[in-house]
């Protein structure tokens, strides 16, 4: 643990707070128009998996947590589990699939992806910022449609709905940022 201003909270740090490890998914610096300002943080409990908002003062130290990551690939699916190969050592893990959160229909064979731990505990799962998918189905453009309102929902080969802009149809291959499954372009072929 190492003591560090509440001004630095990053999303993704996993902090100690009322004697549990909480990792940190949304945070905002608020400056009211009255009282000193702070900062509003949404974490998530790292072993019951609960979610809480808290205020810390800006001036307030908070105790980070030390966490290491490690690179490994995706192996198979092995009920609700994932197994997971050290590239290095050639040793395979299981991991819960709860720790890959919302991504976990992006997740393929063979993927590269980075298993975080806090205390020689696996604690989340990130898979690469960008992956390729293919459309299995895309609305079509309603005539008259504003630009502003100029995306159309689309569902991609895993299931997931994304919104696309309206030049992207089915069959096509698009890259998707996985953290919010949102479109970014169109797979360019080289």
């Amino acid at each position: 643990m190492a003591k560090t201003n509440a001004n630095s909270i990053r999303i993704g740090n996993v902090i100690e707070f009322e004697n549990q490890l909480w990792k940190v998914a949304k945070r905002e610096h608020v400056k009211p128009g009255k009282g000193g300002a702070y900062i509003q943080v949404e974490m998530k409990n790292i072993v019951t998996g609960n979610k809480t908002n808290t205020r810390f003062n800006s001036s307030e130290d908070v105790d980070v947590a030390y966490v290491e990551q490690k690179n490994y690939q995706f192996q198979y699916f092995d009920q609700d589990e994932l197994v997971a190969m050290d590239m290095e050592s050639f040793e395979s893990f299981n991991l819960s699939k709860d720790l890959v959160g919302e991504a976990l229909p992006f997740l393929v064979e063979g993927m590269d992806i980075r298993v975080e731990y806090c205390n020689d505990k696996p604690i989340s799962i990130f898979l690469p910022e960008h992956v390729n998918c293919v459309i299995a189905q895309a609305d079509a453009v309603v005539k008259g449609q504003t630009a502003s309102a100029s995306y159309k929902p689309a569902i991609l080969e895993n299931g997931v709905r994304v919104m696309v802009p309206p030049f992207v149809e089915s069959g096509e291959e698009i890259v998707v940022r996985t953290e919010d499954c949102t479109y970014v372009s169109r797979v360019k072929n080289n």
